[in-house]
């Protein structure tokens, strides 16, 4: 880092504290403003609406300011936390010009806060209840900024809704794009009723698995040394993680296996799948295996088996 880029970055703060200190100044003493300019302007008259316009610009530019450093230092990522998502930054700014709002209005109307927020509670509470699914999509937005069960890049499942790429988290909606490039846009509010499975987190690999039965005559020992040197060479699941075979279901009509492995990526997981059936596939049909058939009849519960008889 330079010894420029701190200066570029300081210096239009050091001209906002500035504004901040003039405009306050006008608004405490407008006579010296007035003072300086010539008495034929005729300007005596405005000194009133002259201080609550230096003091209306004061309230702004101190909520700009303060939201702009508050965000440079939450912003940043220190060692072994996240940063401030950025949901909880803007609702930050808002309240912040919306106490400038306030202070402003009390200041041209001169009335007090306590007048104003009655008046400005009652039209909220008739807004609010107009605009309820908005402001809904609103704070379950906030939440899950604040909860971070996503980030934007990440691959997740979120039950009877969507399974994509995370794009974009706003206010109102979160944007996922799937594995076929479509666009996917959710309100926040029934993404904060679901159950999200996130693929991404803590790392981006996951182990999957597929399910195969071979013939009962097959010992599984050579079956899982079968499957063991199919996938020794595989191009697509994860690297340095050897894929396991575990028998899950023993009967007379076949043994079943149980075939876990890593995916690198959420959006590797159907090429993973193919590459993994293709190559078991080319090895047995090496060896003249086939898959055990399926048995004759379901299995019956002893339920099932007394209504039978």
């Amino acid at each position: 880092m330079t010894k420029a880029e701190p200066n570029q970055s300081t210096l239009p703060r050091l001209r906002m504290m500035a504004t901040v200190l003039a405009l306050g100044l006008i608004a405490a003493f407008p006579g010296a403003l007035l003072d300086l300019l010539p008495a034929s302007l005729g300007l005596t008259g405005w000194m009133e609406p002259l201080r609550n316009a230096a003091a209306s610009l004061a309230f702004f530019a101190a909520a700009h300011l303060v939201h702009g450093v508050a965000s440079d230092r939450l912003s940043r990522r220190g060692k072994g936390r996240r940063p401030v998502p950025k949901v909880a930054l803007d609702l930050f700014r808002v309240v912040l010009f919306a106490m400038a709002v306030l202070a402003s209005l009390s200041l041209f109307f001169r009335q007090d806060l306590s007048g104003i927020l009655t008046g400005s509670g009652l039209v909220l509470a008739v807004l609010g209840f107009a605009i309820r699914n908005v402001v809904a999509d609103a704070f379950s937005g906030l939440a899950l900024g604040l909860d971070a069960p996503f980030r934007i890049g990440d691959w997740v499942h979120i039950d009877g809704l969507a399974q994509g790429r995370v794009q974009e988290i706003g206010w109102r909606t979160t944007r996922l794009v799937t594995r076929d490039s479509t666009y996917v846009i959710l309100p926040n509010s029934q993404i904060s009723r679901q159950r999200i499975t996130n693929f991404s987190a803590p790392r981006q690999e996951y182990r999957d698995h597929v399910e195969l039965t071979l013939p009962i005559d097959l010992p599984v020992a050579e079956a899982k040394a079968l499957i063991r040197d199919a996938l020794e060479n595989a191009r697509t699941i994860a690297q340095g993680k050897t894929p396991e075979a575990q028998v899950t279901r023993y009967s007379p009509h076949g043994i079943t296996y149980q075939v876990k492995y890593w995916v690198p990526r959420q959006d590797h997981e159907i090429a993973c799948r193919n590459e993994v059936f293709s190559r078991i596939d080319a090895a047995m049909r090496d060896r003249g295996i086939r898959l055990a058939p399926p048995p004759p009849f379901p299995d019956l519960s002893p339920v099932a088996e007394t209504a039978m008889q």
